[in-house]
């Protein structure tokens, strides 16, 4: 057990791109815990998904150990991700920490999550000591960028430290900082045992492997515990460090952070934020836990092949353990059978489980439109949440209809400002305030509703800003709106699986907007299939599919025209009972046909 006065725990944070990762590989390497030849670009990023798209997804824990004047200190660091959507866990990798580095681009300077997650980290009562990286770069504006974190942010910057990720330059610096600046974890090793579950994952031969950060106690290899949130009891098998891969060893004391394995094969009885204790000893309270994640993006994913639902099943419960804001629960469509209605934190959280379940997993889903959880006060007095637009009641039983609202906080060049309050009147933004960060940047803030946010404003506003521009939301509750269910009908069928709920003054351009996108994506027929957009039972908007036409006549040549009419009228009356009995078939393409009526005409 290693004396927790020389224990430092801390995170990276940082915008997305700010070089995390990178600077997270060089810890690594300079402290000995891999070697030149093991090192890649990387390294803590080993899921598929991540090294695919560059972007961290999952929080990952490393111990290293560094000698300081002698003196041998074991730091606990865990990278984080930098996007909006995987916030979540950034709040539990800083809840397992004393300490944050915020990483700071050189010459981007302050972004939208570079805010979110300091402020996150401050709320934390972490000590963050401001890096900036990339100091190597040609161009960099360091004292605009100092001056951008004491304004913004509000961290005294006289001690900021400036390192390169990239060449390894400063690296001892950021050591030293961490080792004189990170207070040392508190706990006693005598106390009952107190850890906290802050992750994670499924293995298909070891079972559960739970990733801990011990506060009070001890933990050792053959010790029978207890998780106090699922009630169950267990030996510990193994016990281990991620160094950065797994490391046996025969315990852990206060400060420490590390996994054990116990052979729970049931994935249900393993809670992130969950408290581990003795089973003999047991502490008298578990610890806080985290906040439980508010899903606010749903959709339907459906197997392409029926046999495969409960392999499905399976896999998002995988995958719910290891992501403990992800949730699903089981549902029927008229149009695509059995499947699940899943909630997820937002678009990017929905895209990288979709490729982890088609990559890792092997399975091909049909994938509905996303849409957002919305609230509904009925006529009864009874305040109802809606994440699905089947679930939306006759208009006659609706009071109010609620949507979700975001604060929204842009970072964008100076000369953009018009162009994204445009954007922001356009989508039902209220304005809030404007902050200038310098001569060429500000800080725009928004009141939007989330739904006008999620599917594509992060995609219009890099590109009207050049790439430049960051945002960061966080909802903020739930308004009175006038919104509406607008039903997709094709050859006079609902299709639930295509309903949406859009506002009442876009209603009819959205309607209009769908249809013609539905016409492209469904491929002909040997009939005519005409396709309508509705509210209630009003007809909005209608385009036809017009049936694959072969020239009967063609072999018909000189003769009698009656002839002709006559084999005409033979195919049309072919037709005809075609259309009775015919169905038409929807690709996965026609599903997220939905999303591109979000786009501004």
């Amino acid at each position: 057990m290693f004396d927790q006065r020389y224990i430092r725990n801390f995170s990276i944070i940082a915008h997305i791109d700010h070089g995390k990762s990178t600077l997270a590989d060089q810890l690594l390497l300079k402290s000995g815990a891999i070697t030149l030849r093991e090192f890649r670009e990387q390294i803590l990023d080993d899921l598929a998904v991540e090294r695919e798209r560059g972007i961290t997804v999952k929080a990952r824990a490393v111990a290293i150990n560094y000698t300081l004047e002698g003196q041998e200190y074991e730091l606990n660091l865990i990278d984080t991700p930098g996007h909006v959507d995987f916030h979540y866990e950034v709040s539990r990798s800083l809840a397992a920490c004393e300490g944050a580095l915020l990483l700071v681009d050189a010459f981007q300077g302050v972004q939208a999550q570079t805010v979110a997650n300091a402020y996150a980290a401050i709320a934390g009562n972490l000590e963050v000591i401001p890096v900036l990286n990339k100091i190597d770069l040609p161009i960099i504006r360091v004292d605009e960028v100092l001056e951008e974190i004491e304004t913004v942010v509000g961290l005294d910057t006289t001690d900021c430290l400036r390192v390169s990720g990239k060449s390894g330059l400063g690296i001892e610096d950021v050591f030293k900082a961490i080792i004189a600046r990170v207070p040392a974890p508190k706990g006693k090793p005598d106390d009952p045992l107190r850890a906290l579950v802050f992750d994670s994952k499924y293995d298909h031969y070891r079972g559960v492997i739970t990733y801990v950060r011990v506060k009070e106690g001890t933990v050792r290899k053959g010790q029978k515990v207890y998780f106090m949130k699922a009630g169950t009891a267990h030996e510990i098998l193994e016990l281990g460090q991620f160094r950065p891969e797994m490391v046996p060893c025969d315990n852990l004391g206060p400060g420490q952070v590390g996994y054990i394995i116990s052979g729970i094969k049931v994935l249900g009885n393993v809670h992130v934020g969950d408290t581990v204790t003795d089973f003999h000893n047991r502490a008298p309270s578990p610890l806080p836990g985290y906040d439980v994640p508010q899903q606010m993006v749903f959709c339907g994913m459906y197997p392409l092949d029926a046999t495969d639902f409960e392999n499905l099943r399976e896999e998002l419960q995988r995958m719910s353990l290891n992501d403990a804001s992800f949730s699903f629960e089981p549902d029927t469509s008229e149009a695509l059978g059995f499947g699940f209605r899943c909630g997820f934190l937002g678009m990017l959280h929905m895209e990288i489980l979709q490729q982890r379940l088609e990559q890792e997993a092997n399975v091909d889903l049909i994938q509905t439109a996303p849409n957002v959880t919305y609230e509904l006060l009925k006529n009864t007095g009874e305040v109802v949440r809606i994440d699905s637009p089947q679930d939306v009641p006759d208009t006659g039983q609706i009071d109010e209809f609620r949507e979700p609202i975001a604060k929204v906080n842009f970072i964008l060049p100076t000369d953009r400002i018009g162009a994204i309050m445009q954007l922001s009147a356009d989508r039902r933004g209220i304005y809030k305030t404007t902050d200038y960060l310098g001569p060429n940047r500000a800080q725009l803030v928004y009141e939007l509703p989330l739904a006008e946010i999620v599917f594509d404003m992060y995609d219009k506003l890099k590109s009207i800003t050049a790439g430049y521009g960051t945002m960061d939301y966080e909802v903020i509750g739930f308004r009175t709106a006038d919104l509406v269910k607008m039903d997709v009908l094709v050859k006079g069928e609902k299709v639930d699986a295509l309903a949406c709920i859009v506002h009442r003054s876009q209603a009819e351009r959205r309607g209009r907007q769908l249809c013609k996108k539905l016409k492209e994506q469904i491929s002909r027929h040997q009939f005519e299939i005409p396709i309508q957009a509705a509210l209630n039972s009003r007809i909005i908007a209608r385009e036809t599919i017009s049936a694959v036409r072969k020239d009967v006549t063609a072999k018909c040549y000189g003769g009698d025209i009656s002839r002709k009419r006559k084999l005409l009228e033979k195919q049309k009356d072919g037709k005809k009972r075609m259309k009775q009995f015919g169905s038409v078939e929807i690709p996965q393409k026609a599903f997220l046909a939905v999303l591109d009526t979000g786009g501004d005409e």
